[in-house]
């Protein structure tokens, strides 16, 4: 199985939790990078960050236009957008990064894992199902593939697992209503959901870096 290249920014003092952060559409791990900077955390404060580059791929919808993409996008219809198949090979491949992480020390319950658009329905596509209990999930401007096949698919292992759930109300890429439909149904399921919105299309805005920050924070106790 490929491996996952990604940017790597080590943790200024001894790597003690970890942040694995998946990109959108045609993007790469280079995208987020600049906002660990940005989220002025402590010093010393021992968080290492991962951003994974996705494989590349033709992407029906931009013309077979091959770019970084965790999925096939074949039509806008929110209800068929993401291509099944292509999510749960991403979802492999990002659970054997976060394996990887865990080999190098640092437990499962000291790792959050983190999406925007894409990269966050890979996240809520793992937080069901991953074999082990992790720190917290951020999905920011993103939606939930398969949502019928949560309840026969998910564990119990992440339940109280704190998930922060984001999204611009002004999204033209992924309506806001998709955002909260993804909260709804995790939230139905007894996961431990909270929701944010913010004025702002599909992007990342300053005031929910600053949450971020201190969602991070809280999470690792720095």
């Amino acid at each position: 199985m490929n491996q996952l290249p990604f940017v790597d920014v080590k943790s200024p003092g001894p790597t003690t939790a970890a942040v694995i952060w998946l990109h959108g559409l045609g993007d790469s791990g280079h995208g987020f990078a600049p906002i660990v900077p940005e989220l002025r955390l402590p010093a010393g404060h021992g968080v290492r960050f991962l951003f994974p580059h996705a494989p590349e791929r033709p992407v029906t919808i931009n013309n077979g236009y091959v770019m970084r993409a965790w999925y096939d996008i074949k039509t806008m219809d929110l209800q068929n957008r993401a291509d099944e198949e292509g999510v749960r090979q991403s979802a492999t491949l990002v659970q054997a990064l976060i394996d990887k992480v865990i080999a190098t020390g640092v437990p499962a319950e000291k790792i959050m894992l983190a999406g925007f658009s894409q990269g966050g329905v890979i996240a809520l596509h793992l937080l069901p199902r991953l074999p082990y209990k992790i720190a917290g999930v951020m999905a920011l401007s993103t939606y939930m593939a398969v949502p019928d096949k949560l309840k026969d698919e998910m564990n119990t292992l992440n339940k109280t697992t704190p998930v922060f759930c984001a999204h611009g109300v002004a999204d033209p890429v992924v309506p806001l209503q998709a955002g909260q439909a993804a909260f709804n149904n995790l939230k139905y399921a007894g996961f431990n959901v909270r929701w944010q919105d913010y004025r702002m299309e599909h992007s990342v805005c300053a005031q929910e870096v600053d949450d971020i920050s201190r969602f991070i924070q809280q999470l690792f106790g720095v």
